[in-house]
């Protein structure tokens, strides 16, 4: 039962984009040009991204790095970023790694990701970067590993596995146009 003293916070966040249709679009390049049309601006943003605040500060094939500003927002019960927002980077960082090696139409999930945190996350530790980068890049499995930093001070590092999907394996609004599941 809620407590009159608090009242429920409630946010809006709209999109001024269909992210089915970004899906879309972003299916149609390779995935390093995906990822650069991203950063650059020239896609819209997932909208996880635009709410947790994360944007693509890097690009480079088997290499890409987030970047986010912790804040009240990102705040657990207790008084830190939740674990979460690490948790969400080093998964993004590895995925993206991998996606930056696929060609077009060529999709990937994560299946397993596990996280090490070493130091917490405040809205005083400043910037958090996360780098991601390809161990393996396999035919249709390849893992990933991250390290979420804020200057020189390690605060967590992770690895992924990714499976890799071809077209016709892609569904709904992820599936490239003409595709067998579209």
């Amino acid at each position: 039962m809620r407590d009159a003293t608090y009242p429920a916070i409630r946010a809006v966040t709209t999109l001024d984009h269909d992210p089915a249709e970004a899906a879309l679009a972003l299916a149609r390049l390779d995935g390093l040009s995906a990822l650069r049309a991203l950063a650059a601006g020239e896609l819209p943003p997932p909208p996880f991204a635009v709410l947790l605040g994360f944007e693509i500060v890097e690009v480079q094939e088997g290499r890409v790095v987030f970047a986010v500003e912790p804040g009240p927002q990102h705040y657990n019960p207790i008084g830190s970023v939740h674990g979460g927002l690490a948790a969400t980077l080093v998964d993004s960082a590895t995925g993206c790694a991998v996606h930056s090696t696929l060609p077009a139409g060529v999709g990937y999930t994560t299946t397993d990701l596990q996280v090490r945190y070493v130091r917490g996350i405040t809205r005083d530790t400043g910037r958090v970067r996360c780098e991601g980068t390809v161990v393996h890049r396999g035919r249709t499995i390849a893992t990933a590993e991250a390290r979420v930093t804020a200057g020189d001070r390690l605060l967590a590092h992770g690895t992924a596995g990714v499976l890799i999907l071809p077209p016709a394996a892609r569904t709904g609004s992820t599936a490239p146009p003409g595709s067998a599941s579209g």
